[in-house]
């Protein structure tokens, strides 16, 4: 088995219930709580959503939302302005051109408002069932780190780590990394000593190798 499979399989042991953590029940409500993730974490977007959702469940009553009030409800989450402009925008686009259902192609998901290749593939992956790469933080840190790709640009990280794998492995397999990121290889201080990729990692010897102070840096679920 060669490096990749051999990670991905551990990280399939290691953590058999990865999913993606935004709260969703629809295509709708995963686009729209995959924007607000920019630049913050799920558990905030998670918190905010469900008062967004009870005040407007669909992308018609989204698209005709009054703007202060998404802000306010939206505020935690950061960059608020900007991201209300843009699920609001997208709603109204959805609506318009999509008869109010959030399309399934990364084509028309890519031409909504404040979507990129990366929401799309959440969206894809998570509520259409298909294939894709997402090249959110977690997955071009632990890439670059397990030495599947030299590069941070999202579009070269999703290329070379899809060529990796099959490509229903795709979905499944960023859930897994990014799980790892978010407990175990940080960004600033992994806990390689416990990690258990670490035997197959080029990158081992650069976090904290004492196995129980390793252990102290795991973090919970959802942080």
């Amino acid at each position: 088995m060669d490096q990749p499979a051999a990670i991905n399989e551990t990280l399939a042991q290691t953590y058999p219930d990865a999913k993606c953590e935004l709260d969703f029940r629809d295509p709708f409500e995963l686009l729209v709580a995959t924007v607000l993730s920019a630049q913050s974490t799920d558990r905030r977007v998670n918190a905010v959503t469900v008062e967004l959702f009870r005040r407007y469940p669909d992308a018609t009553a989204l698209a005709e939302a009054d703007r202060t009030d998404v802000e306010a409800i939206i505020g935690p989450v950061g960059f608020y302005r900007n991201k209300a402009t843009a699920i609001i925008g997208l709603s109204q686009r959805i609506v318009d051109e999509f008869d109010g259902a959030v399309p399934g192609t990364l084509e028309a998901l890519v031409s909504l408002p404040g979507v990129g290749r990366k929401t799309a593939n959440v969206v894809l992956g998570n509520a259409f069932d298909v294939p894709g790469i997402t090249p959110d933080t977690h997955l071009i840190r632990l890439a670059n780190r397990f030495g599947w790709v030299d590069s941070t640009r999202p579009d070269v990280v999703e290329r070379a780590v899809g060529a990796l794998f099959p490509p229903e492995e795709w979905v499944m397999l960023c859930h897994r990394v990014i799980w790892h990121g978010r407990r175990c290889c940080h960004a600033r201080r992994p806990a390689c000593g416990a990690c258990t990729v670490a035997d197959l990692c080029p990158s081992r010897d650069i976090g904290e190798q004492d196995p129980a102070e390793a252990a102290k840096l795991i973090r919970e679920p959802r942080a």
